[in-house]
């Protein structure tokens, strides 16, 4: 079984479990009042295995499911038994790190909630278009897109529904767990980055 399926099965079964059960909820969330006056630093990790509702759930874990056994396979090829572990970081760390910028604005406001893997999936996803960009993504199962066009688009979603900031979803979380993912990609296989513009440069529309 891939890691990726089983990052699949264990967050859909603590979001399902969570969604039942509003007190493990509260536990798990992204709070950053709770995290700053009570040391709760856990939740940077397990507010990344719980999402809003079952919509949120299942297109994280769908995006994830479609690039991140590839990125998976690549990193097994690239690092060979270490390419798990690779793979884990970028995902674990992903979630880590898309939280804090949202943790260093609220940990004041004790009524601001986040949750969700969209850091840990945007790391994966825009890994995978840093080393894919002309890499097809359908979006809503039919409409195909390269995967950089894709990732422009999704990004500037995030950043519009962000500035609405209407829900629990930590859509400034998508961003940053974007450029973490840009960046590790860059870092661990530098050849990524060239490959990447050769690519976008030989691309064309028709």
């Amino acid at each position: 079984m891939s890691i990726t399926l089983i990052l699949i099965l264990i967050t859909s079964g603590i979001s399902y479990y969570a969604l039942q059960n509003p007190l493990t909820m509260d536990k798990l969330i992204m709070n950053p009042y709770k995290v700053t006056k009570r040391n709760e630093y856990y939740r940077f990790i397990t507010s990344g295995f719980i999402h809003a509702d079952f919509g949120h759930l299942i297109f994280n874990m769908l995006t994830l499911w479609f690039v991140g056994e590839g990125i998976e396979r690549l990193f097994a090829m690239l690092f060979g038994s270490n390419g798990a572990a690779y793979y884990l970081f970028l995902y674990i760390v992903g979630i880590i790190v898309s939280d804090i910028p949202t943790f260093l604005k609220h940990r004041t406001n004790s009524n601001y909630n986040s949750l969700g893997a969209s850091g840990g999936v945007s790391a994966v996803l825009f890994a995978a278009i840093l080393y894919a960009p002309l890499m097809d993504i359908y979006l809503y199962f039919f409409i195909k897109l390269k995967a950089f066009i894709f990732g422009a688009l999704f990004l500037a979603y995030s950043v519009y529904e962000g500035r609405r900031g209407r829900s629990y979803v930590n859509h400034s979380a998508h961003i940053y767990g974007a450029i973490f993912g840009l960046v590790f990609m860059a870092i661990v296989y530098p050849a990524a980055v060239p490959d990447f513009f050769a690519q976008i440069l030989s691309w064309r529309l028709f």
